[in-house]
């Protein structure tokens, strides 16, 4: 609890009370019951486990005996996940103007900040949570379907390859708390990341096909591109120094810049 002590002032004038700054680890904690309190977000924290657990249902039931593997169950829990964890990034930085919070957020804590770095360390952290029940959910899934298929269970993803995975994931996660910062606005966030992830990666693709010198210096350039070693399993020097690189201009720069336009824009 925050204390509150006087500072002392000539004789017969009023003195305005100074009180201790607000933790950092309440902040969080606010940040965190913030995420799930609205009806939306929890359902949308929900979604996670349920579309995890449908994916999984639909391997069980549709794929053939011989492709029954965990690589199978992780890869067709992954595809929702890369589209739901970015939007819980987003929306999480979005709701204090959507919402119209901001400026309660921001009287009880000033620095801005302080609230944004909340805000990101909640979002990788539910980020990380999740993938971590996905894997759990695909592992009992592999195990049941197996079973049921009367087939050997196999385990051909390592700890690694599946450590590389979820850093991918969470870098998806940060590209769509980028955009949360640097639009604030829920829907324009959300359709830029979908243009980022899906409509942006075809054009860079046809670019590529149709350009030599483009093909020759795409993961320097293309941050989509540069992510898909870490799914492969084993990314070399080459590859880490690309994926670096591309981070720094398509994650590392906005989210400086955003955060830039966070401390000076007006919030009402």
């Amino acid at each position: 609890m925050s204390t509150m002590t006087s500072t002392p002032g000539p004789t017969g004038t009023t003195t305005r009370p100074d009180f201790d700054p607000i933790p950092f680890s309440r902040v969080v904690s606010v940040e965190l019951r913030k995420m799930f309190d609205t009806r939306s977000g929890s359902w949308l924290m929900a979604s996670i486990g349920i579309l995890a657990v449908l994916a999984t249902a639909a391997v069980v039931a549709f794929a053939p005996d011989d492709e029954m593997t965990y690589e199978t169950f992780a890869s067709a829990i992954g595809i929702p996940m890369t589209v739901l964890l970015p939007v819980i990034a987003v929306l999480s930085v979005t709701s204090e103007w959507s919402q119209r919070t901001g400026l309660t957020t921001f009287t009880f804590v000033p620095g801005r900040g302080r609230v944004i770095a909340a805000k990101a360390l909640c979002s990788v952290g539910v980020g990380v949570v999740s993938i971590a029940l996905a894997a759990a959910i695909g592992a009992l899934g592999n195990v049941a379907g197996t079973a049921i298929a009367g087939v050997d269970t196999v385990w051909n993803v390592s700890a690694t390859e599946l450590a590389l995975i979820a850093l991918a994931q969470v870098i998806g996660l940060l590209v769509g708390f980028t955009l949360g910062v640097l639009l604030r606005s829920s829907a324009a966030a959300i359709v830029g990341y979908f243009i980022y992830a899906f409509v942006l990666a075809g054009l860079t693709e046809l670019l590529a096909a149709s350009q030599e010198w483009f093909a020759d210096a795409r993961g320097w350039i293309d941050f989509n591109y540069a992510q898909v070693p870490l799914f492969d399993g084993a990314p070399d020097a080459t590859e880490w120094a690309q994926l670096g690189v591309t981070s720094f201009v398509w994650l590392v720069v906005p989210l400086a810049i955003g955060l830039r336009l966070v401390m000076r824009s007006e919030v009402k």
